[in-house]
């Protein structure tokens, strides 16, 4: 299996926050250079208003946005008609068609990427995809028949790229016994190796006889497949952007140890700072463990869950159901860390993923 170690506040500098401009002004740019860009929601904005203003549909919008109806949030990030929506654009393949049925995916992907198979026509919903490339690679339960989920007018699948994968992805669109295969080619992240040296007061507890339990139900809450529970895009767990480790960067933890890859994206923030989820979900894992910390782990369905590690306090329990924005605990530096901070996973179907993929989009893309 992956390894499931939870990895550490990196000592690397914060990255620089990504500077926007003030909603009207970025809605004025755009229409000024006649090339749409990112959106953020301001009071008074309506989907008919921004729509108008850009000549294009309120239909368009919830397309482009995977919005299920037309409230908007202040502080809500949109996509506009021309938007790129990654920093290094990702064109969308060329459809492949067998009857009744049209399928889309991106054209290309990176390692750690969240991303959608789209399906449409009068026999999307009678179609199941599988990721045969996951044969034989370190993932569980590879190559899982999975059921689209119905989204407006389409069915979509989710798909991730394991991290260390560069080879392609390929999908599989069954109806029946008609089939269609795709490939889509992976791209590494390009990260430089960690090596981290932590005291023997921090990697000791990776020796704690609890730790292998600890593995153990967080293992089990990969195994969920519930339905999908939220309806509205995911935020951020805390009201933090600047970053103290990316997502991927690929590290050691002793001299001449095995390179792992960091799971999450690790915030650095006061203890005491709130923690929130960042969507609606069910809590099946919460407490205080020896690797992780305090920990949360929220089910959103669909096989993806969100996880919370080395808060000081948490304030929820299992079984309960939790909201977008809800406090779930706060901000610490318990277990496997060596300063106050938030490390957020993403994990669909157990593997982990961009949490960058998921911020502000209902899906990712």
């Amino acid at each position: 299996m992956t390894s499931n170690s939870p990895q550490h506040r990196s000592p690397f500098i914060p990255a620089s926050r990504r500077q926007r401009l003030p909603g009207r002004a970025c809605l004025l740019a755009a229409l000024l250079s006649g090339v749409a860009g990112a959106y953020t929601v301001r009071p008074g904005d309506t989907l008919f208003g921004l729509a108008r203003a850009h000549g294009t549909t309120v239909a368009e919008l919830l397309r482009l946005n995977d919005l299920t109806g037309t409230t908007l949030e202040v502080g809500q990030t949109l996509r506009l008609p021309g938007e790129s929506t990654s920093s290094s654009p990702v064109p969308a393949a060329a459809g492949a068609t067998i009857a009744g049925l049209n399928v889309t995916a991106p054209a290309t992907l990176k390692m750690g990427d969240a991303f959608v198979v789209r399906l449409s026509g009068p026999r999307a919903g009678q179609a199941v995809v599988r990721f045969p490339s996951e044969t034989g690679e370190d993932v569980r339960q590879p190559a899982e028949v999975l059921t689209p989920i119905a989204v407006g007018n389409e069915f979509i699948v989710l798909g991730r790229v394991v991290l260390g994968k560069t080879t392609p992805v390929e999908y599989e669109v069954q109806i029946g016994q008609e089939i269609v295969r795709r490939s889509i080619p992976v791209g590494g992240l390009g990260q430089r190796i960690q090596r981290l040296k932590l005291p023997p007061s921090v990697t000791n507890k990776l020796k704690d006889p609890a730790h292998k339990a600890e593995d153990a139900a967080v293992e089990q809450t990969y195994t969920r497949r519930t339905a999908p529970v939220w309806s509205k895009p995911f935020q951020e767990a805390v009201k933090i952007r600047a970053q103290s480790s990316a997502f991927g960067q690929p590290r050691t933890y002793v001299v001449g140890g095995p390179v792992q890859f960091h799971y999450g994206t690790d915030y650095p923030a006061p203890a005491g700072t709130p923690v929130s989820a960042v969507n609606d979900g069910m809590v099946v894992m919460a407490g205080m463990y020896p690797v992780r910390g305090g920990l949360v782990v929220i089910d959103h369905g669909a096989g993806l869950s969100s996880m919370y590690f080395h808060q000081r306090r948490v304030v929820v329990q299992v079984g309960q159901k939790v909201v977008r924005g809800q406090k779930i605990g706060e901000v610490g530096s318990t277990g496997l860390s060596t300063g106050a901070h938030l490390h957020l996973e993403m994990r669909l179907r157990g593997e982990g993923t961009d949490p960058a993929a998921w911020i502000n989009r209902l899906w990712p893309r």
